[in-house]
């Protein structure tokens, strides 16, 4: 199983730690394409922080986000699971799993990041700013680099079993299956109903998932199809719906009514 989550726009900044290692890095496939995305990153800090800001995205108050790429390559670094922070890994709390549930998701889970392409929960990283909708000056769009680079990375780590998307639209175009790939996939969605309505809700959504992961981390099954999946969520207590499988895998709607 390979548990897919977004990453976090905020982050924790480590106080202490190791430098940057590319080369200890889960999939380490992916160095050059690292390496690339993080050249090109911390050169864009050393320009105009005017214009570094403005390429990333940030407002005025969010200026100083660009000193943290500026010195990615001897910043501290902690583990991927400390460093992510938000709604989603709150409701997770991947520090806090049983001994068991932890070295599960060590293996199933991969976040998927801009600059690393993804990322295991125990890999060492520094806090950084970074969207999946920017350009990067000499690059081009990040989404552009892993959307080349993630396929061979996913099918070798995947082999035989399941693919849980949980990833937010922006990071969904990191990597898209392949048309062989859609009976091992199962794209998750939250919706929240009231009253007889349904719609998707940032706040819900999230933390659901978060909530979703760290049950089926606890309990441990292992489903291998998107009917699986849906199976060992039920008994978990949840209500979900199997939508009709497309040429990118089975949707689940994951339906509930409060947090």
């Amino acid at each position: 199983m390979l548990i897919l989550l977004p990453p976090s726009e905020g982050k924790a900044v480590p106080r202490r730690g190791k430098r940057l290692d590319l080369d200890a890095l889960s999939f380490p496939a992916l160095t050059t394409s690292r390496a690339q995305v993080l050249h090109a990153l911390v050169e864009l800090a050393h320009g105009d922080p005017t214009e570094a800001a403005k390429v990333l995205g940030l407002g005025g108050t969010q200026a100083d986000l660009v000193l943290l790429d500026r010195v990615l390559r001897t910043s501290p670094t902690a583990r991927a699971d400390t460093i992510y922070t938000g709604v989603l890994y709150d409701a997770l709390g991947l520090v806090t799993l049983s001994p068991g549930a932890r070295r599960r998701a060590t293996s199933r889970v991969a976040i998927v990041s801009s600059l690393f392409g993804l990322v295991r929960p125990s890999d060492q990283i520094p806090s950084y700013r970074l969207s999946g909708d920017v350009s990067l000056p000499g690059v081009g769009p990040v989404a552009g680099v892993w959307r080349g680079t993630l396929d061979e990375t996913v099918r070798e780590t995947l082999g035989s079993g399941l693919v849980v998307d949980l990833r937010s639209t922006t990071y969904a175009a990191f990597w898209r299956p392949a048309p062989d790939l859609a009976p091992q996939v199962a794209t998750v969605r939250v919706l929240h109903e009231v009253d007889g309505r349904r719609q998707v809700v940032s706040h819900f959504n999230k933390a659901t998932k978060g909530r979703l992961v760290r049950a089926l981390l606890e309990d441990g099954r292992t489903p291998r199809r998107p009917a699986a999946l849906a199976a060992v969520l039920g008994d978990l207590g949840w209500t979900v719906e199997v939508g009709e499988s497309t040429k990118l895998g089975t949707r689940l709607d994951v339906v509930v009514s409060e947090i």
